[in-house]
């Protein structure tokens, strides 16, 4: 009720403003005392070696510098994603960098990986009181070729590697000129084993693993996403993130916007690709299924399209906070539907069996009569 009152005065602000006053809103929340940062344990499972409380996270886009970690962690996020986050300070691209579509439920941005850099996200992450699980995005500098990315990637890998508890690779966001690139064959593989290389070296260091996750594009031919799937399994990673934004915006006719699109016109490309990816790996891949998840309707055909986890953003702009609340409410309603499905088919099982023990015991005692 709250947030239908504040999205009219929050649309009329342009959408970046308006973004930077929710960061600072959060930001104030999670200074207040009395809210827990516990999060809610529904459908809690061990993924990636972590104990996720509950499947519903937030997609790494919405905190890039990890400034409200707090705040977010007293919406009930069971994980929470921040980033990207670039080595160097970087500005992102100039001009209008977000649009909002509401007849679409839509959004599109074209920020660029705007970062104050890894670093000064490093120095906030220190002394955060969530207690969920912690994942960072990590991508590379606008300026730095793709030949060297991988010493980006490597950076933030070793600056972030014991402030969070998994690493998401974005090797797929459409607003960096060339970085879709790196999902070719030839990159995927100079380029993540050597980030394997030193997350191994980084295990020995720290005692602590962290499990590394690719986030892939939605625009992917299907060939292209079932030779990176394949590709990502083999060499030992651990999980993907599906999908990013895209830039397909057939489903936005006229829009004269351009810029990755995410929001409700995103999930039917994120259930495709979700399937897509574990018909060609099976569950040797952690899926996180990100794009489009508006409802908990949405939410539940995310995780039965083959997600193990999910995460939101845009739903959160044109739903609000309660969104969170409302997926986990639904989970947890199918859940608990589902052991009572299954505790009446173990009694219905149980009295079957009772029945014939029954009648195999009348059927003896006619017998031993007989004899």
């Amino acid at each position: 009720m709250t947030y239908r009152l504040l999205r009219p005065l929050l649309f009329a602000l342009p959408p970046e403003f308006a973004h930077d006053c929710s960061i600072g809103l959060l930001r104030a929340l999670g200074l207040l005392p009395f809210f827990s940062s516990r999060p809610p344990a529904v459908c809690s499972q061990r993924l990636l070696g972590l104990d996720f409380p509950n499947p519903v996270g937030l997609a790494a886009g919405f905190d890039k510098d990890a400034s409200c970690v707090d705040g977010l962690a007293r919406l009930g996020f069971g994980f929470v994603e921040v980033g990207t986050v670039t080595p160097r300070p970087q500005p992102g691209n100039s001009g209008r960098r977000m649009f909002r579509l509401p007849k679409h439920s839509a959004l599109i941005n074209r920020l660029g990986f705007n970062s104050r850099g890894v670093d000064r996200l490093v120095e906030r992450l220190k002394g955060h009181r969530y207690s969920g699980v912690l994942g960072v995005n990590i991508g590379k500098n606008r300026d730095t070729p793709n030949d060297s990315a991988v010493n980006d990637y490597l950076y933030c890998l070793r600056a972030v590697y014991n402030s969070c508890d998994y690493i998401t690779v974005n090797l797929s966001s459409p607003n960096t000129p060339e970085l879709r690139e790196l999902q070719s064959s030839y990159h995927v593989r100079t380029l993540l084993p050597r980030l394997l290389e030193e997350r191994n070296r980084l295990t020995q260091k720290h005692d602590k693993k962290v499990p590394l996750l690719v986030k892939v594009s939605p625009d992917l031919s299907a060939e292209a996403l079932d030779r990176l799937s394949v590709e990502l399994a083999e060499m030992g990673l651990e999980g993907l993130v599906a999908t990013n934004t895209t830039l397909d915006h057939s489903a936005i006719a006229g829009s004269a916007f351009e810029g990755g699109l995410s929001g409700q016109p995103l999930l039917a490309k994120s259930l495709s690709a979700i399937r897509q990816i574990r018909a060609s790996v099976g569950n040797s891949l952690v899926v996180v299924g990100v794009g489009g998840i508006m409802t908990p309707e949405q939410a539940q055909q995310t995780l039965k399209a083959g997600a193990s986890l999910i995460q939101v953003y845009t739903g959160l702009v044109y739903q609000g906070p309660s969104l969170v609340k409302a997926i986990l409410k639904a989970l947890k309603k199918e859940s608990v539907a589902e052991a009572a499905g299954r505790a009446e088919i173990a009694e219905a099982t149980d009295e079957f069996g009772a029945v014939h023990s029954e009648s195999g015991d009348l059927r003896r005692t006619s017998l031993n009569h007989q004899r």
